[in-house]
């Protein structure tokens, strides 16, 4: 029987590195996790890994730390690193990949799917081939699928006023639909999810939302044709909508804003807790 991988998760955001850790565990791999550089470089040399995803933003010591610490260590800088990152800057990506980076995804557009198409990817290479065009991530993937229990995506929920707060959460992307859910929950809200308009509509009939997060692409009817009906219903037109897209044409933002939104974020701009921290400002939470 073959011996199982082992891959060291470097991510800061719990709820991102839960959900990674996950999915890998179920593909049969062993998982361990840090939460920032430092953490990170401990279990290395404790148990050095088949495989590292690691995040660049990071306290007490960043992913470019770390992979300049791997990479001068021969007894490391064979180990594959899959970089996990908010930015898709050239200037970081070129300095990653010359500190022994081999793949490079950008958070807001990948999915667990993808992440473990890079591991193994990057485990059967033996890193001498050259590589060409580098891998970076850059469109986002509109998974299919069952809308998701956002009960079973949650932790509990402490005592926390918040909880009352009920957010709606409209987004056809499977990946970024459970790490906003997640997210959210853990933050202390009620937090509900629909993958397209339907089911939104068939949620705001029952429930009046505090807050709508709102994809503008999506299957049935876009983003534009949801928060038009949204603003035209008696019922639910003074419930702040946030549009949460990659689109980021100045003619996408004008017209979401002109229809009604409170404010227009791109999904590959912010992270999860910039996202939360926005939810708090509109309602005024903090």
């Amino acid at each position: 029987m073959a011996e199982q991988k082992r891959i060291l998760i470097v991510e800061d955001d719990n709820v991102l590195r839960d959900v990674l850790g996950e999915k890998l565990e179920k593909n049969g791999y062993l998982v361990e996790k840090a939460q920032d550089g430092l953490v990170a470089m401990e279990k290395i040399h404790a148990n050095k890994p088949d495989a590292v995803l690691l995040d660049i933003l990071m306290p007490h010591m960043n992913g470019i730390e770390v992979l300049e610490e791997l990479h001068k260590d021969p007894l490391f800088q064979g180990i594959p690193v899959v970089i996990i990152s908010n930015s898709g800057q050239p200037v970081e990506i070129e300095r990653a990949r010359k500190l022994g980076a081999r793949e490079f995804l950008i958070k807001a557009v990948f999915d667990p799917n993808e992440v473990l198409e890079k591991v193994r990817k990057v485990m059967e290479d033996d890193g001498t081939a050259p590589q060409g065009e580098w891998g970076v991530r850059t469109q986002n993937i509109t998974g299919a699928g069952a809308i998701a229990n956002a009960e079973a995506l949650s932790p509990e929920k402490e005592d926390n006023p918040k909880k009352e707060v009920f957010v709606l959460v409209v987004e056809d992307d499977k990946f970024l639909r459970e790490l906003l859910v997640r997210k959210l929950a853990s933050a202390g809200f009620d937090v509900q999810n629909a993958i397209e308009g339907t089911a939104a509509f068939a949620i705001l009939e029952k429930r009046k939302p505090s807050i709508i997060l709102l994809d503008l692409i999506l299957p049935e009817m876009d983003g534009f044709e949801i928060l038009t009906r949204i603003k035209a219903d008696p019922k639910n037109a003074d419930v702040p909508v946030i549009i949460l897209s990659n689109l980021g044409q100045k003619e996408d933002t004008d017209k979401a804003l002109k229809l009604g939104a409170i404010d227009f974020m791109v999904k590959a701009n912010f992270t999860l807790d910039e996202i939360v921290t926005k939810v708090r400002t509109v309602l005024n939470l903090d």
